[in-house]
């Protein structure tokens, strides 16, 4: 038996089938190269290291009188980049703001203060002689109640924390 030439389809079909194979090695590596994105960016690995914030030990000094009150507040953040408080509110509290205690000529007043940079790998604690939260026209509070109170952080957004109400002491 004599063997069958060629059909005239096969330069076409081999060419077809080497183009297939020389486009499979770019497309494999760019489909793991997708892949392995994909991934990198799952794991939080890409661009700005994150802020991990936590905040803790809320508490709330009862109102001596009607007009004012203020609440504090211990955050840390154990991330790799800074974070920034920029606002405190809660149902419970009709105006909340941040705001520290100045001193002028002898005489002590407490001033609203815009935000608070928490910087990475710190911890920021709220006192009355530093920063803390300005309570205005506070609700009727007796020690030992909890109230919710939630910090806005610029990139860790909204952590609600409870805070409960400790007798006044500076």
């Amino acid at each position: 038996m004599n063997p069958v030439p060629d059909s005239p389809a096969s330069p076409w079909r081999h060419g077809v089938t080497g183009a297939l194979r020389a486009a499979l090695v770019p497309l494999v590596a760019c489909a793991a190269a997708l892949l392995l994105l994909t991934a990198y960016t799952t794991t939080g690995a890409a661009g700005d290291p994150p802020a991990r914030i936590s905040v803790g030990n809320g508490r709330i000094f009862a109102p001596l009188n009607a007009a004012t009150t203020a609440a504090f507040f211990d955050i840390t953040n154990t991330g790799a980049a800074a974070d920034t408080l920029e606002s405190v509110s809660s149902p419970s509290l009709r105006v909340a703001m941040l705001g520290r205690n100045v001193s002028k000529d002898g005489t002590g007043r407490m001033e609203p203060v815009q935000s608070l940079v928490v910087p990475a790998r710190s911890e920021v604690r709220m006192t009355p002689f530093t920063i803390d939260v300005m309570v205005l026209d506070p609700p009727l509070l007796n020690v030992g109640d909890t109230i919710s109170v939630d910090l806005w952080f610029r990139t860790s957004g909204r952590i609600t924390v409870e805070a409960q109400t400790v007798p006044a002491r500076w």
